[in-house]
């Protein structure tokens, strides 16, 4: 119920007019139930005044009559008598009543007829102060089941000292009036309320329809359904509603089919062009090599012009080779040879390809791994081509700083960062140094000589091992990069919570050392074909 109150405007709006219709029946009833209670307990307070000053008379006249030789039992057992007629002759229903006598005895006693009534003594109290006084109370008959009554008490002037009269009327009359009443107006309350609610259904049903059909639609247009719309009916305001949500419809559609025509283009045309350029490349290749075999030969400007010509082809046919590995991936024809690896021997690979780099702008690249094999499902190439891009971007931006890279896994997950203490990211690069050809500073020299395309295909290719390629950083302090992807590629959905390194950021609080094997390179000194492994 909680979930359909939060969820449904029509649960609301129902359930708001039934709660205020239902609270305004609730004090409407109260207030009329209490306005006919008091008008039946009015009429019945003046019955009584009247009945007891009739009642009065003839209890003084009875009296008088039955002299003072008789006892005084006798004497009020016949006034009782003569009222108890007195009270069945009269016309009404309503009138009749209960006489009840009461006298004090000097001995504190009471002597009441009938023999043995009770009158509640606050109203005795008040009687006896020559006052009418009435009192609304719980009474029993003769028979011993108790009602409830109004009980009116006069005293009397008679030559029995402190004699008083008091008329018991019974209230059930009354209560099967109040309760013919209350169910009546239970009754009306709840028909009143189901028909507001049903009025309320009704008039909400037009207005949630539309809205309903519209979210519908607008769900299944972003799940690709760009031919859906609106049923147009009448011409009021869901009708325009309508027609401009197909307009609306209509217009997104034929963006969203010029988009993807224009990035069907452009991938052709990438892949078209990467394909139609690898012959020419080829072929000067194949010259340049000849003209660079006999470089010796020429003058110092020619041999300079011919190591520019090398090393612009190189990074051309890198260019070209990453432009058709990025068109595949666009293409959705890029596929994964998974097989079982030791993640450790590609990290290694990986080093091997760009430890000339970290000699070359003296980087120290430092190592954390675990003293066993990690071992895990993936494409081994695919997992060289994303750290040697990692480790060569890193040592490129360094600023002469060292390079960490940590390897780390558990039961779930392998995860590698590689971090660095040089320039860093500004707030709101994390995502865009995956852009293609993106670069935070245009000025500044790449020593690597990258195509701009590497992160890009990197995260590519996280992406199909199932895992994730992200990054974070501090300007000036430095950034990492962190590389999560599943131990088993069939394990199901995986979750980068489940990565057994965190990715921070350089500055931010650093976690204890851990004794796991750290491998080095220091640049400048003599390097091992391998790193060189130290506690």
């Amino acid at each position: 119920m909680a979930e359909a109150w939060r969820t449904s405007l029509q649960v609301r709006v129902i359930g708001s007019i039934f709660i205020a219709s239902a609270v305004v029946m609730l004090i409407l009833g109260f207030a009329l139930a209490t306005v006919v209670t008091s008008r039946l307990t009015d009429a019945k307070i003046d019955l009584a005044n009247t009945e007891i000053d009739r009642a009065r008379g003839a209890v003084e006249q009875q009296i008088d009559a039955t002299g003072s030789s008789s006892s005084l039992q006798s004497r009020m057992n016949s006034a009782h008598a003569a009222l108890t007629q007195l009270s069945y002759q009269s016309p009404a229903e309503a009138s009749v009543y209960e006489p009840v006598l009461v006298t004090g005895n000097a001995d504190g006693s009471v002597t009441t007829s009938p023999e043995g009534y009770r009158v509640p003594e606050s109203l005795r109290r008040f009687t006896a102060e020559g006052q009418i006084a009435y009192q609304f109370t719980e009474t029993e008959r003769a028979d011993g089941t108790s009602y409830n009554a109004l009980i009116i008490g006069t005293p009397t002037e008679t030559d029995i000292p402190g004699l008083q009269l008091y008329l018991v009327f019974s209230m059930e009359s009354e209560e099967t009036t109040l309760a013919m009443m209350r169910g009546m107006l239970v009754t009306a309350s709840v028909v009143v309320v189901v028909l507001l609610v049903a009025i309320a259904w009704l008039a909400t049903q037009q207005v949630t329809a539309p809205v309903r059909s519209a979210s519908r639609i607008a769900q299944r247009l972003a799940a690709g359904h760009l031919r859906e719309r609106m049923a147009v009916e009448g011409e009021d305001e869901m009708a325009r509603l309508a027609i401009s949500f197909n307009d609306m419809a209509e217009k997104l559609s034929n963006q969203i089919t010029q988009l993807e025509e224009y990035g069907d283009l452009q991938r052709q045309f990438t892949s078209d062009v990467s394909h139609e350029l690898r012959t020419p490349l080829t072929t000067v290749r194949m010259a340049a090599d000849m003209i660079a075999a006999d470089a010796d030969d020429f003058e110092v400007h020619t041999q300079r012009a011919t190591q520019l010509m090398m090393r612009e082809l190189d990074r051309f046919e890198a260019l070209l080779t990453e432009l058709l590995e990025i068109s595949r991936h666009d293409a959705g024809v890029a596929d994964l040879s998974a097989t079982r690896l030791d993640v450790q021997a590609c990290v290694a690979s990986a080093w091997d390809a760009t430890k000339h780099l970290a000699a070359e702008l003296d980087v120290e690249v430092i190592f954390t791994q675990p003293d066993e094999q990690v071992w895990a499902t993936g494409d081994s190439r695919r997992i060289e081509r994303i750290m040697r891009n990692l480790i060569a971007n890193a040592i490129d931006h360094s600023e002469g700083n060292p390079v960490e890279v940590t390897l780390a896994a558990n039961e779930h997950a392998v995860a590698i960062t590689v971090t660095d203490g040089g320039v860093g990211l500004k707030p709101g690069q994390e995502e865009l140094i995956f852009n293609r050809f993106w670069r935070a500073d245009a000025s500044r020299k790449r020593h690597s000589g990258g195509t701009g395309l590497g992160l890009a295909i990197a995260r590519e290719d996280a992406v199909l091992h199932g895992g994730r390629l992200d990054a974070a950083g501090n300007f000036g302090v430095g950034s990492q990069f962190r590389f999560v992807f599943p131990r088993e590629q069939d394990a199901g959905p995986f979750d980068v919570a489940q990565s057994p390194l965190p990715l921070a950021a350089p500055g931010a609080e650093d976690g204890d050392e851990d004794d796991d094997l750290i491998l080095e390179a220091a640049p400048g000194r003599a390097q091992p074909d391998e790193p060189e492994a130290r506690q």
